[in-house]
């Protein structure tokens, strides 16, 4: 009889596509194959053509590009030199995740797929095309499209005799359990955040833990949004970048997060344990220190304050020794559930820890071995880099908007990471956040007589900053900026510094301060009003144009 392992890939920006391949992997172990879940980047793609058996979750990003963690595999599945026949002995399917608000909806799983097909591939279904945009979110198509999955599947690869499929009302085992260690071992080496030796350039395991050198408020304290002008010492970190690129920052969860969610599970902040995997083979999250404290792992690994997904009521529900509570877990788990845990959900931005709370006889029956399937790891967050090596050596600057905003929660809500960043005081000490760099998606005109047109109300303006500050260092001027606020006296951001590069000649400056005046004025009249000197430009010119939101 046939081997009955499948491989699960999956390439994901956010998190979705990881839980809805994580999804599978726990379908099929409840029938009985053999299964592996990984990022399509972490998976040794020479392997592929001895692989019976493969189901692809991909999500779209951007404008039609793979996330990050399946770019090298994109790559490898698109040389010229790999043979027609490669993959005959494949049977595989695609699931994409995207967004039909996007011109290019899908596209990462639709050229998956026809790709695949190229290679000799054996489709199972067709692909199947979750969308962001439905009532129920991608689940609509999911759904479904996994009842014919295993349909087909278990045709190919029935089930051993005396082995039935595993009912959904039974628990599968943790991914991890978390053997805690006596209280007189010896501490852990060094913390997380030390600075290391240096070792190859910052990326996500293994970043830079960078000073915050200053904490600027750039907003009237009587405007309603908190800007800040961040800014980090990255001297031997080995990192380099130009305007355009991206800096990605680790954030954590704030201390009374940490210490609300430590009383309602019961758990002993300072108890430390490692981790050991149920399944061999199974590697260890990359990020986790070995030994471990409780209060590390919720401080800097599980996403406490993430709007929870259909997965994390799903798998609660199976704690719930409380019978009303587990009836709502399982509504919500269910696919008749999916509007009601929008509504709950969703809609109010409510994050896991307040949702842990309405569910007290669940919470405090959630077993510790679970917590790393319960609640996904907290994500880097990506900023605009708003400065240039060339003016500022060893420096990285981000401009950043305190995000907070009212639903109809009582309590507002907060941005992570923002919340975060704002509140660390460089005056307090050695603060230090961690950080790497990543190609951005601008890239701004080698020749120096090109001219550059670049429209960036808001905080858009950060990556424009980095290239007027990097073209002035050059002796370019040819830099053409619109920028947008509500008012001049409140939020117009580095005003100073644009008004020197006007007098000496390296910027022409368009401004629109949408509240200062009756109408409302905004980047697009001031384009219009200038449309001459625009067409000039472009037309004469070779004008570059840019534009960040």
């Amino acid at each position: 009889m046939a081997e009955r392992r499948l491989l699960v890939l999956f390439g994901s920006q956010t998190g979705t596509a990881q839980d809805t391949a994580e999804r599978v992997g726990r379908e099929a172990t409840r029938r009985h194959l053999q299964c592996r879940v990984e990022a399509l980047d972490s998976c040794d793609l020479a392997n592929l053509i001895h692989e019976p058996l493969v189901v692809f979750v991909c999500a779209t990003t951007g404008q039609g590009d793979p996330p990050d963690n399946m770019k090298v595999f994109w790559r490898f599945l698109f040389r010229k030199n790999l043979p027609p026949g490669s993959l005959c002995q494949l049977d595989y399917a695609v699931l994409g995740l995207g967004d039909s608000s996007y011109p290019k909806f899908n596209f990462v799983a639709k050229k998956l797929h026809k790709r695949l097909l190229q290679l000799g591939g054996n489709p199972l279904l067709p692909v199947a095309l979750g969308d962001d945009q439905h009532d129920l979110g991608p689940d609509a198509v999911v759904d479904p499209w996994l009842v014919a999955l295993w349909d087909k599947i278990l045709a190919l690869y029935p089930l051993p005799p005396g082995l039935e499929i595993i009912s959904p009302d039974t628990r599968l085992p943790p991914k991890y359990t978390l053997h805690y260690l006596p209280e007189d071992s010896p501490p852990p080496e060094g913390d997380l955040l030390q600075p290391t030796a240096p070792r190859a350039v910052p990326c996500e395991l293994h970043p830079f833990a960078a000073p915050v050198v200053s904490n600027r408020r750039l907003t009237a304290q009587s405007h309603f949004q908190d800007v800040r002008l961040i800014e980090f010492d990255i001297a031997g970190s080995g990192i380099t970048f130009s305007a355009g690129d991206v800096v990605m920052i680790q954030p954590q969860n704030c201390p009374e997060d940490v210490q609300q969610f430590c009383q309602l599970l019961r758990l002993d902040p300072d108890k430390r344990f490692v981790l050991k995997p149920t399944e061999p083979g199974t590697s260890l999250p990359p990020l986790l220190p070995q030994p471990c404290t409780i209060r590390h792992l919720v401080t800097h690994y599980l996403d406490i304050s993430c709007v929870p997904r259909r997965s994390f009521f799903e798998l609660l529900s199976h704690f719930s020794t409380n019978e009303l509570e587990r009836e709502k877990l399982q509504e919500f788990s269910s696919a008749q559930g999916q509007e009601e845990l929008y509504s709950y959900c969703n809609r109010p931005r409510r994050t896991t820890l307040e949702a842990l709370w309405d569910f007290p006889h669940t919470t405090c029956a959630i077993p510790a071995d679970y917590l790393l399937d319960l609640i996904p790891r907290i994500r880097p967050r990506a900023f605009s880099i708003a400065s240039s090596m060339l003016a500022h050596p060893d420096r990285i600057q981000i401009l950043m908007a305190v995000v907070q905003y009212k639903t109809r929660l009582s309590k507002p809500r907060r941005g992570l990471c923002s919340t975060w960043l704002a509140s660390l005081n460089p005056e307090q000490g050695d603060v230090r956040v961690p950080l790497w760099v990543k190609k951005g998606g601008l890239k701004f005109p080698a020749d120096p007589a090109t001219p550059v047109i670049m429209i960036g109300p808001g905080t858009g303006v950060a990556p424009f900053r980095a290239a007027i500050q990097e073209r002035v260092a050059q002796g370019r001027a040819g830099n053409c900026l619109f920028f947008g606020c509500r008012q001049k006296s409140k939020d117009f951001y580095c005003q100073a510094e644009w008004e020197e590069l006007v007098a000496k000649g390296f910027l022409t400056l368009f401004t629109a301060f949408s509240r200062d005046q009756e109408e409302k004025v905004y980047v697009q009249h001031r384009i219009r009003e200038n449309r001459g000197l625009l067409w000039e430009l472009l037309s004469r010119g070779n004008a570059h144009i840019y534009l960040a939101g």
